[in-house]
């Protein structure tokens, strides 16, 4: 009983590290950008399109202030995966 006990509990924490070591998608990286940007307050009801290939984000889109194309590409840089970011946004004050 207690050999059980201890093989549970390795499974238990080896689980998580083998888990770890997975890559990331791209569908799963974009989906995560856009998970991001919806979520942010300056910039979550703009309409930007993200496309991730090889790890590389690409923003297109409109927005209304540098500012707001600064954010967007900081926002997508922090996601786990994304190696660069191609920042298409155009300013357009409306």
């Amino acid at each position: 009983m207690r050999f059980f006990s201890l093989l549970l509990v390795f499974a238990l924490v080896l689980t998580p590290l083998v888990a770890q070591n997975k890559p990331v998608t791209d569908d799963t990286i974009t989906d995560q950008v856009k998970v991001k940007l919806a979520n942010d307050a300056e910039i979550g009801g703009l309409n930007i399109d993200v496309d991730v290939k090889q790890g590389v984000a690409t923003l297109s889109g409109r927005v209304r202030t540098d500012k707001q194309r600064s954010k967007a590409e900081k926002v997508a840089k922090k996601v786990k995966g994304v190696s660069s970011v191609n920042n298409r946004l155009e300013v357009r004050p409306d």
